[in-house]
C-alpha cells in the first residue's frame, strides 16, 4: 500500500489499455501467442462450465488473450477479466497475476486474499510461462467472479492452469529450438510418449542453451541450489549433468523400445527415461538449396506470381497451412481474397473436406444467425418442419470462409465468437451444442480496427480471428501483371491454347491504375478476348475504359519542381519512341516497370491505337 499508494478501502475501476497499446503489448509477443492460441482455447473448454474466464497476460500483466461467458461480459470487463485488463500490481494491489509475475510461482488469490476491495469476490488462479532461458514470459489465469469461502476449492483448477502452463512452455521451447538438440526426458516409462516432463535444448557442442520450467528444476535440484540458480546451467555441458556425451546422443534418436532409453543424472544417480531429436539439419540427409526451401505448394503458387509482397507472406503462411489457427485476409474488393482462401484450403490436409463460402454481407440480418448457425424445426415462424443444419455444421472437417466479416451483425459475431472459443455450435431454438472440427478464414476490405474503435466490431472476436493475417496489395501496386494475365487467359481457354497479349496491350494495362482489381481485369480480359481476331489481343482489343487517365493520388506526388522536369523528361522519352514503352524505358536508362510507375504518378496513359 506504501509503495503504490493504494487504498484497498477505494472500490477503483479495471484499468484496460486502449488499442494501439494493446497491439503493441501482443505484436511483442506473437510468436507465443501463436502457440498458446490451442492450448488456451482447450483450457477454457474444460473449465466453462465451472464458471471461469480465462485470461493471457504478458510479463507486464497486460492481458493479451481472454475467453469468458458472453453473457457476463460487462461484469467480467468491470473486474478487469477482460482483454487488455492491466494486473500489475503497482495499479491492482495483491492478484493472482501481478503475484504470479513478482514471484514466478503458481498460485490462487482467493477472495480477501486480493487488495483491493474492488477484487474481494473474485478467486484468479495463476501459473507462470518462461521463455528457453527462464525469463518470464506470460502468465496463465482462470479467474471466477463468484466463489465457494474456502481456498482448498481452488485446488483443482491449480493443477489444471500448471499442466497447461507447461504444456504451452513446452511447445514454444521446441517451436522456438529447431536448430539445437532437443532433449525429451521424463521419470515415467509408460507415458514416456506423451508426457514429457522435462525438456533441454543443446548447441552442436553439448552445451546447454534452453529448458522448460520443470528441466529447470530439476538442474536445480543437482545444483544444490533454488530454481532461479539453475540458470547457471545455461552454457555448460550437457555431460556435466547427465552420464552421457552429446557424441552418444543420436543413439537414443533412432526408434527402439522406451525401456532401453535410460539415462542417469551424475549428482543424484537418479534415472530418467530419454528421447533425443536431433536438428534440422542433422535429421534431414540432404538440405536443399534457398529456392528449393521456399517451394509453396501448388494452389498457394498459383496466387503468388512474382509479387514479392505476396510472396512473403504466403511462405510464412505455407507453415501454417496445417494448423487449425483462424486466418485474416485483408485487401481492396476485389483482389482475389476468395480466391486465396481456396487456395489455402486446397493446400491443407483439409482439401478433401468442403470449402464453404460465406458472403455475410449478402445475407439479411434477419436470416444470418438461422443460416450460419442452424435451426431446429418449428424454432421461429417459417421455420422447415426438418430444421437446418446451417453453413457452420456443413463446414465440419474442412474450411468456413467468412467474407466480408466487417458487415456481420454484432449479435451474430457474439454467437461466432462462442463458436470460436468451444468450437461447438447450438443451433437456433436449440438446446444442445454440437461439436464442429473446422478452419476459419475471414476476409474484410474494411479496417477491422476502426470498426472496433466505432462499436461496430467485437474487438475480442478480432483478435480471435487474426490468428495469421495477410494483406493482398491492389492490383495497381503488384508487378507481376503480365504472370497474372497469362494465368486468366490460361484458365479461361481450358483445353484450348489461350490467347497471349501483345507488348503493346500490356503497356496500356500496366498503366491503368484498376480501381476494380483482378475482378475489373477479368472483365476487361473476357472483353479483349471476344473483339481479338487473331491469337494475340492487341491494344484496340481493349475496351475504351483502360485508356481512360489514371486517378490523381495513386501514388506519392514528386515535388513541384522536380515532378516537372520528370514528366516532361519522361512524355519526351515516349513522343520520340512514338509510345513504345520499352523503348522509353531503353532511352532513360530504367526498366519498363519504373517506366510504368512513373507514367502513373504524372498521370500519362498511352494513346489508343492509331492516334
Amino acid at each position: 500500500m506504501g509503495d503504490h499508494r493504494l487504498d484497498p478501502t477505494v472500490l477503483r475501476p479495471a484499468v484496460i489499455v486502449d488499442d494501439r497499446e494493446l497491439r503493441e503489448h501482443r505484436d511483442a509477443m506473437e510468436e507465443l501467442l501463436r502457440t498458446a492460441r490451442f492450448g488456451v482455447e482447450a483450457l477454457y473448454r474444460q473449465v466453462a462450465g465451472l464458471g471461469y474466464a480465462l485470461l493471457l497476460t504478458d510479463n507486464q500483466g497486460i492481458t493479451v488473450d481472454y475467453i469468458g461467458d458472453e453473457a457476463v461480459t460487462d461484469e467480467l470487463r468491470r473486474a478487469g477479466i477482460y482483454l487488455g485488463a492491466d494486473w500489475n500490481e503497482a495499479r491492482a494491489g495483491t492478484n493472482g497475476v501481478g503475484t504470479c509475475i513478482a514471484t514466478g510461482e503458481a498460485l490462487t488469490v482467493h477472495l480477501t486474499d486480493h487488495f483491493d476491495a474492488t477484487h474481494i469476490p473474485n478467486s484468479c488462479t495463476v501459473a507462470p510461462i518462461f521463455d528457453p532461458v527462464g525469463n518470464l514470459s506470460a502468465a496463465l489465469d482462470i479467474s471466477t467472479l463468484h466463489s465457494p469461502k474456502d481456498k482448498s476449492s481452488q485446488f483443482l483448477a491449480l493443477q489444471i492452469v500448471k499442466s497447461f502452463a507447461h504444456r504451452i512452455e513446452t511447445a514454444n521451447l521446441i517451436r522456438s529450438s529447431s536448430r539445437g538438440w532437443i532433449v525429451k526426458l521424463t521419470s515415467n516409462q509408460a507415458l514416456a510418449e506423451v508426457d514429457i516432463e522435462y525438456v533441454l535444448v543443446l548447441d552442436s557442442s553439448g552445451r546447454i542453451t534452453g529448458f522448460n520450467q520443470h528441466a529447470r528444476t530439476l538442474l536445480a535440484e543437482e545444483l544444490h541450489t533454488g530454481w532461479r540458480g539453475a540458470t547457471r546451467a545455461l552454457g555448460r555441458p550437457f555431460s556435466d549433468f547427465f552420464d552421457c556425451e552429446i557424441d552418444s546422443l543420436t543413439r537414443f534418436a533412432a526408434p527402439q523400445a522406451i525401456e532401453r532409453n535410460v539415462i542417469r543424472l551424475t549428482a543424484s544417480g537418479r534415472s530418467l527415461f530419454i528421447q533425443v531429436v536431433p536438428p534440422a539439419t542433422i535429421r534431414v540427409r540432404h538440405t536443399p538449396p534457398a529456392h528449393e526451401e521456399c517451394k509453396l505448394p501448388a494452389p498457394l503458387k498459383a496466387v503468388a506470381g512474382e509479387e514479392p509482397s505476396v510472396q512473403r507472406n504466403l511462405r510464412k503462411l505455407s507453415r501454417l497451412i496445417n494448423t487449425n489457427m483462424s486466418i485474416l485476409v485483408s485487401g481492396e474488393t476485389g483482389t482475389g481474397k476468395e480466391f486465396l482462401a481456396k487456395a489455402i484450403h486446397q493446400a491443407s490436409a483439409r482439401a478433401q473436406g468442403p470449402f464453404i463460402p460465406v458472403n455475410c454481407a449478402a445475407l439479411p440480418d434477419s436470416l444470418i444467425e438461422s443460416e450460419l448457425f442452424g435451426y431446429e424445426s418449428h424454432s421461429f415462424t417459417g421455420a422447415s418442419t426438418k430444421g437446418k443444419g446451417g453453413l457452420i455444421r456443413e463446414a465440419h472437417g474442412g474450411t468456413l470462409f467468412l467474407d466480408e466479416i466487417g458487415d456481420m451483425p454484432l449479435t451474430s459475431q457474439t454467437r461466432l465468437l462462442r463458436v470460436l472459443a468451444e468450437r461447438e455450435v447450438t443451433p437456433v431454438g436449440g438446446s444442445r451444442p454440437v461439436a464442429v472440427d473446422m478452419r476459419v478464414i475471414a476476409a474484410t476490405h474494411q479496417d477491422l480496427l476502426a470498426l472496433v474503435r466505432a462499436g461496430r466490431f467485437r474487438e475480442d472476436l478480432y483478435f480471435r480471428l487474426n490468428g495469421a493475417t495477410i494483406a493482398l496489395p491492389p492490383l495497381r501496386e503488384r508487378s507481376d501483371l503480365g504472370w497474372i494475365v497469362s494465368q486468366l487467359l490460361s484458365r479461361r481457354a481450358p483445353g484450348d491454347t489461350p490467347l497471349v497479349l501483345s507488348a503493346a496491350a500490356l503497356d496500356v494495362m500496366a498503366i491503368y491504375p484498376w480501381p476494380g482489381n483482378i475482378r475489373e481485369l477479368v472483365n476487361v480480359l473476357d472483353f479483349a478476348r471476344a473483339v481479338a481476331s487473331g491469337p494475340t489481343i492487341e491494344a484496340e482489343d481493349l475496351p475504351e475504359q483502360v485508356f481512360q487517365k489514371p486517378r490523381i493520388g495513386v501514388t506519392a506526388a514528386p515535388s513541384a519542381e522536380g515532378g516537372n522536369r520528370e514528366s516532361a523528361a519522361l512524355m519526351d522519352a515516349l513522343r520520340k519512341a512514338q509510345w513504345n514503352v520499352s523503348a522509353a524505358a531503353r532511352q532513360l536508362g530504367i526498366d519498363r516497370t519504373t517506366l510504368h510507375r512513373r507514367m502513373r504518378r504524372h498521370g500519362v496513359a498511352l494513346p489508343p491505337r492509331g492516334f
